[in-house]
């Protein structure tokens, strides 16, 4: 009889044992669970974010190789407005060399010669009578009608360049972004590695929360990015 009460408590204590280890068992297989979830989060995220980054990179350069061309063409069509201005004002000047002595055979002749984008600022200037109008233009060069076609398409390449520029710009800064989405994922493959590590159920959550959140930080910065697709 003495005998039974002993024989009771120890399958009580190891029927005690037996649910421990399974709250232990189960405990740990939740942590591995979470865990690998993490780790398979991680993984795709990191190679997004790096296949983004190239991609971007790739933008940044074509969009600097073509600002660059087109100041290179802006310069280049400043640089022949200059030279047509050059050779307006000359054929002008010759012109009134040719009033100022009467002489109206030259004259002509150089009107004749001035190019097909003067005439109508010259025309516009010689009826708004300079010589006897205190109101009129000193020259044609500072009537509306004087336009050359080459300083607008410099302007509009130098626009251009510009704004390849800042696209440029704005891609750098976007593949700098999925950099450090890059780096975030990295540090949650550390941490959901490093839980499955731990005897601790304090350091493995721990562990655990920790990459938790910067993988919801590393997934709210992916959000926000705009996405470049090659194809």
């Amino acid at each position: 009889m003495s005998d039974a009460p002993d024989e009771h408590d120890a399958a009580a204590e190891n029927g005690g044992g037996i649910f421990a280890k399974t709250d232990m068992d189960r405990r740990e297989r939740i942590v591995e669970i979470i865990s690998a979830i993490l780790l398979a989060l991680a993984t795709l995220g990191s190679a997004w974010s790096a296949y983004q980054a190239t991609r971007w990179s790739g933008v940044q350069a074509t969009s600097f190789s073509e600002a660059s061309a087109s100041r290179a063409e802006s310069t280049r069509a400043s640089t022949a407005a200059g030279q047509l201005i050059t050779i307006d004002v000359t054929l002008f000047a010759n012109w009134a060399a040719a009033r100022a002595t009467d002489n109206d055979a030259l004259a002509e002749f150089w009107e004749e010669r001035f190019r097909t984008e003067f005439k109508p600022a010259f025309r516009a200037w010689l009826a708004s009578e300079p010589l006897t109008n205190p109101d009129a233009t000193g020259t044609p060069f500072e009537q509306e009608q004087y336009e050359v076609a080459q300083i607008d398409e410099a302007e509009e390449l130098q626009q251009a360049a510009d704004q390849r520029a800042a696209d440029a710009r704005a891609a750098n800064q976007r593949g700098d972004n999925y950099i450090l989405t890059t780096v975030l994922f990295a540090s949650v493959l550390f941490f959901a590695g490093m839980s499955t590590k731990f005897t601790s159920n304090r350091l493995r959550l721990g562990a655990l929360g920790l990459g938790g959140l910067l993988i919801l930080t590393g997934v709210l910065v992916l959000a926000l990015q705009p996405v470049s697709i090659g194809l």
